[in-house]
């Protein structure tokens, strides 16, 4: 046994030097086929390490049922993170390299930081920020503001750089971790996923106002969606030149399924009651008074000729 062990280290041996015969010369270092195979050898294994410890690491802590999706998420984050730090330093460990090589683009380095990966580390903290804060979640219904425009929709991941945001039209939006720093955001489900919904409506002067309140408390009622409590309510707004204005109001606790389609829900049921009750919805109308009726008279004898003739 003894005997076919030696037999195998020297064949090993005789290996190895016939690797270290094949070498180049890359600057002031010699590089031997068997060094550039020892240390391919060492990253594959540093990288299998880091991605098999990292996803472990995942499972693990998904197990534990203390955790809420954002302290997961934050997590996950940092076991990765770790886990990738200590495969690298190992691999360069095994591969010999001294720290200290390092220092000489620590000047570099810093300036790319500086400038060229400014918007990426700060993408980073915020990240880390929004997860400890958890003023934003997995799961939110969140509207960003960007310029003229909103983004509505529901927070998919928290990533490193950006959080995934899709919409109801399944658009889904990559926004970065800073803008949700620096913008106002309106978390629609940060303390309770109850949303009150008003929609608002016009009648014409001569109807009944109890019967319509009567009407739009009923077509809001009827909808699954709604909750009945707090239970709907109705609301003159104003007195307007052409119409009376009212508003219907609604809670919902599922705002990730739209706003829009409470709104056109509502309206669909008050406009076929309206019709079953003869309530008119009014169109813009505007009345004249005419103070002066001789100066209207003379100026049709001056449009039409001959006017002044006729009896």
């Amino acid at each position: 046994m003894n005997a076919a062990t030696h037999r195998v280290s020297a064949h090993v041996r005789e290996v190895v030097d016939a690797l270290d015969d094949i070498s180049i010369d890359v600057g002031h270092y010699h590089v031997s086929l068997a060094t550039a195979m020892w240390m391919v050898l060492v990253i594959a294994l540093a990288l299998a390490f880091a991605q098999v410890g990292s996803r472990v690491a995942r499972r693990l802590l998904r197990r534990i049922s203390g955790l809420d999706s954002a302290q997961q998420v934050l997590g996950e984050k940092l076991i990765t993170l770790a886990v990738w730090a200590f495969a690298f330093f190992s691999a360069v460990d095994a591969l010999g390299i001294s720290l200290t090589a390092f220092t000489v683009f620590s000047g570099a380095f810093g300036l790319a930081i500086g400038f060229g990966l400014q918007k990426t580390f700060g993408n980073m903290i915020a990240g880390i920020i929004l997860l400890l804060d958890r003023s934003i979640k997995p799961g939110d219904v969140i509207a960003v503001s960007s310029g003229t425009t909103n983004t509505m929709g529901v927070v998919n991941k928290i990533g490193i750089r950006a959080v995934s945001v899709t919409t109801l039209d399944n658009r889904e939006y990559l926004i970065p971790n800073e803008n949700l720093m620096t913008s106002q955001v309106e978390n629609w489900s940060y303390s309770s996923r109850r949303v009150s919904v008003s929609i608002p409506i016009s009648i014409a002067y001569g109807s009944d106002i109890d019967q319509v309140e009567e009407l739009l408390l009923e077509s809001a009622s009827a909808l699954p969606r709604v909750l009945a409590d707090p239970p709907p309510s109705v609301l003159l707004s104003s007195l307007g030149p052409s119409a009376i204005e009212m508003s219907v109001s609604c809670w919902i606790n599922d705002p990730e399924n739209g706003i829009g389609a409470i709104r056109s829900a509502v309206l669909k049921n008050a406009w076929h009651l309206f019709r079953e009750r003869g309530v008119e919805i009014p169109y813009p109308q505007q009345d004249v008074h005419l103070r002066d009726s001789d100066g209207l008279r003379r100026l049709a004898q001056m449009l039409v000729p001959g006017e002044d003739a006729k009896p």
